[in-house]
């Protein structure tokens, strides 16, 4: 069986699922924004879905350059 030679575009799918902070809602689709630290422990983040990430012009922190 032959191996694909290419990578699948999956900008458009929708894998995760968690609580948009900017229209206060859950949604499929979120990705990480804002990055909240604290002194000890864990941190936390602010998340935003597709279309709002689209109204606001919100970059997901993965996205952005070092």
């Amino acid at each position: 069986m032959a191996e694909p030679t290419q990578t699948p575009d999956t900008s458009n799918t929708y894998g995760s699922y968690g609580y948009c902070a900017w229209h206060q809602a859950f949604a499929s689709g979120v990705r990480l924004i804002q990055v909240q630290e604290q002194g000890s422990g864990a941190g936390g983040g602010a998340f935003a879905c597709r279309p709002c990430r689209d109204s606001y012009g919100l970059v997901p922190f993965a996205d952005r350059p070092l």
